[in-house]
């Protein structure tokens, strides 16, 4: 408990009185001026503040604790040798929880003392307890939507994986129906891949699907695509709304990409690292499932790895 008040005697009068209640410890402030930073300090669970000081109004020191956030809850019993009741209403009315005359009976404020303080940590305690809940909420949430991302994601490249690329072509497919807009939907593959592997090695041919990815990634038109691994080394992107001629703009920006990426392959001929791509478009008929659009882009894809590879065919 912090003690407010100016006069010593008070001071030494209600340390007496409190002493028979060893859980009670007593602080005190004698300087009106000091009484907010002593408690900011001490941090009290019940404040006992003389009404009348020489430095200040003791309600206005009332206002001030409650106006700082690590006082503003802290219970505060005003002493007061004034019993008038329009007195007491005003130091209610700006926050005070408690009011008793200048002395009481000891046993009468050591009640009040220790109603106001375990009310006081029984708040602190709840409001320590939501603190805590809402963190874990976070965490879990946090942890929900990592493992979101991970289930969504290709553990190797970090694109989206086959499962994210279903249900973002479904949810397009079903947008091209309703609106009769259309819808595009490249089909990627690593031009002799087997061949690279067996000739530099998996953990070569890991990197190299890597780097294939991150090309993917950056032909990326707008947020609405979805690049994707579809599997091995074949890769899809979802672009809705993207028209037949603009789709394969976007396919042949990503062919160059790759072939830019310059990596070694010596099978069957010295070259780089290549892509073929099959592209199609098309508005979603109804009643028909998007696996129509899937054949009609690995449809061309075999045409483009038949004519030659590193090259993109489309519609």
């Amino acid at each position: 408990m912090l003690l407010v008040d100016d006069q010593p005697v008070i001071a030494m009068m209600v340390r007496k009185m409190l002493a028979v209640d060893p859980a009670i410890e007593v602080q005190v402030c004698t300087h009106a001026t000091e009484a907010v930073a002593r408690a900011r300090e001490v941090r009290p669970t019940v404040i006992l503040q003389d009404l009348v000081m020489p430095e200040a109004n003791g309600l206005d020191l009332v206002l001030a604790y409650r106006s700082m956030p690590e006082t503003r809850d802290i219970p505060i019993i005003v002493l007061s040798s004034n019993d008038e009741p329009e007195m007491k209403r005003s130091a209610f009315a700006i926050g005070a929880n408690d009011y008793v005359v200048k002395l009481p009976e000891p046993i009468e404020l050591i009640a009040r003392i220790r109603y106001h303080s375990r009310a006081y940590m029984a708040l602190v305690e709840r409001d320590n307890a939501y603190r805590a809940l809402r963190l874990s909420q976070q965490k879990l949430l946090l942890s929900n939507l990592e493992l979101q991302r991970l289930t969504n994601s290709d553990g190797l490249t970090g694109l989206p994986n086959r499962r994210s690329f279903n249900d973002h072509l479904a949810r397009a497919w079903a947008t091209s129906q309703s609106q009769g807009s259309p819808l595009s939907l490249l089909m990627i593959d690593v031009d002799y891949f087997k061949n690279y592997n067996d000739r530099f090695g998996h953990l070569a041919g890991d990197d190299a699907l890597k780097c294939v990815a991150e090309a993917i990634r950056k032909a990326q038109p707008d947020p609405a695509c979805l690049p994707a691994r579809f599997g091995g080394e074949e890769f899809a992107m979802v672009l809705p709304g993207v028209t037949a001629a603009q789709a394969g703009a976007i396919a042949e920006t990503l062919r160059r990409e790759v072939e830019r990426t310059t990596l070694p392959h010596k099978a069957p001929e010295p070259t780089s690292v290549t892509v073929s791509i099959g592209s199609a478009t098309m508005v979603a008929p109804p009643d028909a499932s998007p696996d129509l659009l899937i054949a009609a882009a690995d449809a061309r894809l075999y045409q483009a790895k038949c004519g030659g590879r590193n090259r993109v065919v489309g519609h």
